[in-house]
């Protein structure tokens, strides 16, 4: 086989004379070697043998999914599959996002309200991710939902609801970037509250926190690309050390409700008219602590046999870190001694009064930059998703200025542009805190309605192809089997009762500095979408399914 050869652990390894840099649908890669009309299994080797030897690590499977997905090997596949789990594991943080982002729950539902809305959000977004999963392994690419919308979506449709996808793919994945780089600046201005009396905390010196936050994702991402995976191991146990540490303190020195309180308590700080609709708003908490374990579907083109490794990175990141959050959410729990000094400590996060009724400043300022140092490199990870995500669906010319931002860089080998865009973004949406006192509120909301929808329609699309047309339902490597259709169908009714509650303001009445503001950007993008659409996108966009190799009604 020309410019390949078996290395003895049967991976493909691309022979070093082979230096094309060029990217092409799978037809423009056909005509490119002469293979008009040669059938697809027997040219897939020669093919990718050839086009994909300036990038090492990649397997046969990968091979094969590349070129079905009619997409050319770009990235450098640096990550293992214990380095792809560990990146998983770090990215999604969850038992760090549940400490430090639980004031709506706490607002709206209180200790018991906080737990009961964590767990059926652990159950129902399960079957969620269990969807994904297997549809990343089906079409294992950085491009993820949109791309899944444009194979399984019926023919008439797959091009209109693969771009939107594409749109609010991008708005949530920017949005999510954006809330953790608001998180981690926003704490260290808390560190100096508790620390220094003399200091006044101001909106503005939170946004340039920020901004500094910003700076970091994009140095790393730039020139520590090459070495980050290497340390994604030593990370994950950073992240069960830290696990450890916060939870033999809580339990040791913490003072301790009662079983009642905890279990039992509901609280309506919110105002709502019942305290069921105030457990309704204030499940924003457990949901924004669990996004994000398919963040490895977007970095599927650098991992090794992507195929296999992805979707287990995808399930066992979310089960894995949700159950340690249980018991993490219930150990913090019982260690609120007080919900409302809780809510008005004066650092402005709950998890810093818990903390400093426990330890000594000493302690509290220990403990939290562990936790920072965990949530920085968890907000180096998701950026680094979020401009692949954003550079796949560039590729695809679903962008505004889709090459410019779906350049890669010629040494580097990294979405560059893609990269810097994403750090403007998140600094452009953090300026919404020098407007309003619930900004980060609005940013989580706006991650977390823009994904849902993502999540909808491309479930209910392979939900679709499943019942519609199963012959035509790609191989998966990490398959549903026979439960398929009902991980689906719950899964779908998941998604759209989140999307639904996702737009509610914190408390009531509403005032224009309560006000949630993340329905006005999202009905903002989703319109920009739909206008792009039709001046543009229909005729520059066919989306990813044109390129499969695939039959396809």
């Amino acid at each position: 086989m020309s410019g390949i050869h078996d290395a003895p652990n049967g991976e493909a390894v691309p022979a070093v004379e082979d230096k094309l840099h060029f990217r092409a649908s799978s037809t423009d890669v056909s005509k490119t070697y002469g293979l008009d009309g040669v059938d697809d299994t027997d040219a897939t080797d020669d093919i990718y043998s050839r086009a994909n030897a300036p990038r090492p690590g990649f397997t046969k499977s990968d091979q094969k999914d590349m070129y079905r997905m009619g997409k050319l090997q770009e990235f450098r596949r640096n990550y293992r599959p214990l380095s792809a789990l560990s990146f998983a594991i770090v990215l999604t943080c969850v038992w760090e996002y549940l400490l430090l982002a639980n004031t709506q729950g706490l607002i709206d539902g209180g200790l018991a309200g906080l737990f009961w809305s964590y767990i059926w959000t652990f159950v129902g977004f399960g079957f969620v991710v269990l969807s994904l999963a297997e549809m990343s392994s089906m079409a294992p690419t950085t491009g993820g939902q949109y791309h899944w919308v444009s194979e399984f979506a019926p023919p008439k449709y797959q091009k209109f609801l693969s771009y939107v996808t594409g749109w609010m793919s991008t708005l949530s994945w920017q949005a999510g970037n954006a809330s953790g780089s608001f998180l981690t600046g926003t704490i260290i201005q808390s560190l100096l509250v508790i620390n220094y009396d003399w200091y006044d905390p101001k909106a503005y010196q939170g946004t340039l926190f920020v901004f500094a936050m910003v700076l970091v994702l994009f140095v790393v991402n730039i020139w520590g690309a090459s070495w980050w995976p290497m340390i994604q191991n030593g990370l994950m146990v950073l992240h069960i050390l830290g696990f450890l540490v916060v939870l033999i303190v809580l339990w040791v020195c913490a003072p301790h409700q009662s079983a009642k309180a905890v279990f039992t308590g509901f609280t309506n700080e919110g105002g709502w008219s019942t305290m069921g609709l105030s457990v309704m708003v204030g499940q924003i908490t457990a949901i924004y602590a669990l996004l994000g374990s398919d963040a490895t579907a977007h970095i599927a083109e650098e991992v090794r046999d992507a195929g296999r490794y992805v979707p287990i990175s995808i399930f066992w990141s979310y089960f894995g870190n949700g159950i340690m959050a249980i018991i993490l959410l219930v150990t913090y729990l019982f260690s609120i001694a007080s919900v409302d000094d809780a809510l008005n400590d004066p650092s402005g996060y709950p998890f810093i009064y818990v903390l400093s009724t426990s330890v000594s400043k000493a302690g509290v300022n220990g403990i939290t930059s562990m936790i920072l140092i965990l949530v920085v490199a968890a907000n180096i990870s998701w950026n680094a998703s979020t401009a692949r995500q954003t550079f796949a669906f560039a590729r695809d010319n679903g962008l505004p200025f889709s090459k410019w931002i779906g350049h890669m860089h010629p040494t580097k080998d990294i979405p560059a542009n893609a990269i810097f865009l994403s750090c403007m973004i998140t600094a452009l949406l953090s300026l919404i805190n020098l407007g309003s006192d619930v900004a980060f509120n609005a940013i989580i909301s706006l991650q977390v309605c823009a994904l849902m929808m993502t999540y909808s329609v491309s479930v209910g699309c392979v939900l679709y192809r499943r019942i519609a047309h199963p012959e035509l339902i790609p191989t998966a490597r990490w398959s549903l089997g026979n439960w398929g259709v009902p991980v689906n169908v719950i899964g779908l009714v998941y998604s759209l009762f989140t999307f639904f509650w996702s737009f509610w303001p914190n408390t009531v009445p509403v005032t224009l500095e309560t006000f949630n503001w993340s329905v006005v950007l999202f009905v903002g993008v989703l319109v920009l979408s739909l206008v792009m659409y039709v001046f543009q996108g229909r005729h520059v966009y066919n989306g990813p399914v044109t390129d499969v190799k695939a039959p396809r009604l």
